[in-house]
């Protein structure tokens, strides 16, 4: 393991990760005397619509990996509608890698349930709810304790700090379907329907949840809000680049000594991360990584220096997503690695298009027959022309996400595939495990 130069140590900008590690974190008392509910009261002051402006203002983007901006999507919401409107906080964090926000529920709620009061009052919602993956207990009981403490203080309930603001906020624990951290499929769920995407238009923001104005953002998103209610937008700004303001939680992952979360302003590189996790493990050589999680298109060892924000990685070919960085060695299979992330799509598929439904079922079956030595050249074709067939026509982002290791690992790993085809890689699987594959 190596330290990291002071240069690249001071890449580390702890923002959202800054009280993770004092004692009690999770509780009320020491958020309290680390700032928490300082932004909320100067909030609570504001206009509304002068905290969306403020938002907009920061260049605040969603960290739930497409990147929207946060402010202007509040900006969506109509107001003097006569409708009630919601607050929704996606928590259902599921996709192979991430791990960025359970770690923040878990360590600090309370910066979670302060974003969501200052949003909600953004937005004129006067009730929110936290949709939280339900295998996620630890992190659910510590977040149920934290809304719970927030009423006991007067966070939350009737005439928030005799502001005259109302606000209800419900912790509510998913069945654990990796479809529902889809933002309408999640709402279907909330509701208590079956969790598969909708069509859209109309779109959440005049018809989310029970028909109605809703805001649904991810955790790290809404966790944001009451550092840039408490700093301003200048000083958000002065971390990361220009498209893509302010600090990232890089959740890194895989063949490196010291794997973490390391909180950074956007824009960093994946050497200067690998750097400060302490270097590749020993006899390990990278070759492969995802950007942003199991659903982002594999980069190489020639992207090292590639900058990891919104414009940076998609100029490369990629996604920066939820900033999930796997991290994958000389000594690891591109053709293994992307079986295994197709089979929990097609695990995971909610069956509603056929694309996606039919598309990663069978091309799991190729791969099997692949990795099992009884692959064929055409096989390599049929992969192609399944992922031209899913991508862009599937009904939601899911099979989109599909697609992306398989035609990326095709792109930079072709041989690997040919030497299990031809016969000079020794076959992953036995003849027991491809059954079905034909």
């Amino acid at each position: 393991m190596t330290s990291p130069r002071p240069e690249t140590l001071a890449k580390l900008t702890p923002v959202l990760t800054k009280r993770w590690l004092s004692p009690d974190a999770w509780r009320i008392g020491t958020y309290e005397r680390l700032d928490g509910y300082a932004a909320l009261r100067k909030a609570l002051k504001a206009h509304p619509d002068d905290l969306i402006q403020l938002v907009k203002d920061s260049g605040l983007r969603g960290r739930g990996g497409a990147g929207f901006p946060t402010g202007l999507k509040w900006g969506f919401i109509p107001q003097g509608d006569g409708k009630p409107h919601y607050l929704v906080v996606n928590a259902d964090e599921g996709e192979p890698g991430t791990c960025k926000d359970l770690p923040l529920m878990t360590h600090d709620p309370h910066s979670l349930v302060e974003g969501v009061i200052i949003a909600s009052y953004a937005i004129r919602a006067n009730r929110a709810y936290i949709y939280i993956r339900g295998e996620a207990v630890h992190a659910a009981r510590r977040l149920r304790n934290a809304v719970q403490e927030a009423y006991a203080k007067g966070y939350l309930g009737k005439n928030i700090l005799r502001s005259g603001f109302d606000l209800d906020l419900v912790v509510h624990s998913g069945a654990g379907a990796y479809i529902c951290g889809e933002e309408t499929a999640l709402l279907d769920s909330l509701e208590g329907f079956r969790g598969q995407p909708r069509l859209r238009p109309p779109f959440p923001a005049t018809h989310g949840l029970y028909a109605s104005p809703t805001v649904v953002n991810n955790v790290g998103t809404i966790a944001s809000v009451p550092y840039i209610v408490a700093g301003g937008a200048a000083w958000w700004k002065s971390m990361g680049t220009e498209k893509s303001a302010g600090p990232m939680i890089y959740s890194l992952s895989g063949r490196i000594a010291n794997p973490g979360q390391f909180e950074c302003g956007l824009g960093i590189t994946l050497r200067e991360l690998i750097e400060l996790a302490g270097g590749m493990q020993p006899g390990h050589n990278l070759k492969f990584w995802t950007p942003g999680g199991s659903s982002t298109p594999l980069l190489t060892a020639e992207h090292l220096d590639v900058p990891m924000d919104f414009e940076g990685v998609a100029a490369a070919g990629s996604i920066l997503g939820t900033t999930a960085t796997q991290i994958f060695s000389d000594q690891d299979c591109p053709v293994y690695a992307t079986y295994r992330w197709l089979e929990f799509y097609h695990h995971e598929s909610c069956g509603k298009c056929t694309p996606c439904r039919e598309g990663n079922y069978w091309m799991v079956r190729v791969y099997r027959r692949i990795l099992a030595g009884q692959g064929t050249h055409e096989d390599l074709d049929t992969l192609l022309d399944t992922c031209d067939n899913v991508l862009g026509r599937s009904f939601c982002g899911l099979g989109d996400g599909a697609t992306s290791s398989v035609t990326s690992s095709l792109k930079y790993f072709k041989q690997d595939y040919l030497d299990y085809i031809e016969g000079r890689t020794a076959p992953r699987l036995s003849d027991k495990q491809l059954v079905g594959a034909h």
